[in-house]
């Protein structure tokens, strides 16, 4: 197994009389996309959250790189180098590619917004990446839905991450599409050595893709499975045990 690159350990969440997580711990390395599958309510998006900076824990501890880090907000968190991709993409239709891959981040020469500079960096890492996009000066609404989630994926990436959170990343997408989107994350996951967390439903994908696999239930970590060794119909069973 490569180094570690995030620790979880101990943690718990509540939402008033609901809890939400408890004593979840958890240890991903680098190069490594670890799944997380659990039935609706288990506590998968709130996990996430809670290591994106979204939400705070009420205990536990979390660890960068062998480092304790506590976020205060979701900007502490990528400052750090934690970035998450949401299901519904978290795009602005109207502006184009380069005004959503850097919204909230722009660069400004003195009063004024560098597009300039802005799309010079991202040509330069769509051909790093080997992304292919119709054009950077194309409104997101006109492209496609797999086009949309790499460009969610790739506002992430300028910032080069040490942590890629994807919840649900596909499933609003076709059937290409997601095979599409999965293999990008997958090969960059390998190739850049970061570590990346994987939730979703589709259980067929979750094996294809994933190097390791946990199993939620009820806010707790109850089972562990390498992919090669276990099948839709075990991985169901374990979530509604």
């Amino acid at each position: 197994m490569t180094e570690e690159i995030l620790r979880v350990e101990g943690i718990s969440k509540s939402f008033g009389a609901i809890r939400a997580l408890s004593d979840v711990s958890l240890t991903l390395h680098k190069g490594e996309l670890l799944a997380i599958i659990g039935d609706n309510g288990a506590g998968k998006s709130t996990l996430l959250k809670i290591i994106a900076g979204v939400y705070p824990p009420d205990s536990g501890k979390i660890f960068l790189e062998k480092k304790e880090v506590r976020f205060r907000s979701p900007m502490d968190a990528r400052k750090a180098g934690i970035e998450m991709v949401f299901q519904d993409f978290m795009l602005c239709p109207d502006l184009n590619v380069t005004q959503n891959v850097f919204l909230g981040r722009e660069i400004v020469s003195g009063e004024f917004l560098n597009y300039k500079i802005m799309k010079k960096i991202l040509r330069e890492k769509l051909k790093e990446l080997k992304f292919d996009i119709p054009s950077i000066e194309k409104k997101v609404r006109f492209l496609s839905g797999g086009q949309q989630q790499m460009v969610a994926i790739l506002r992430t990436l300028m910032f080069d991450p040490k942590v890629l959170l994807l919840d649900e990343p596909t499933a609003n997408l076709s059937a290409g599409a997601s095979e599409e989107v999965m293999n990008f994350v997958k090969q960059l996951i390998r190739t850049r050595m970061i570590g990346g967390i994987y939730v979703a439903h589709d259980l067929n994908a979750i094996i294809k893709y994933s190097d390791r696999i946990l199993v939620m239930r009820s806010g707790r970590i109850i089972a562990e499975k390498m992919p090669e060794e276990t099948n839709p119909v075990e991985l169901v069973r374990l979530m509604r045990l």
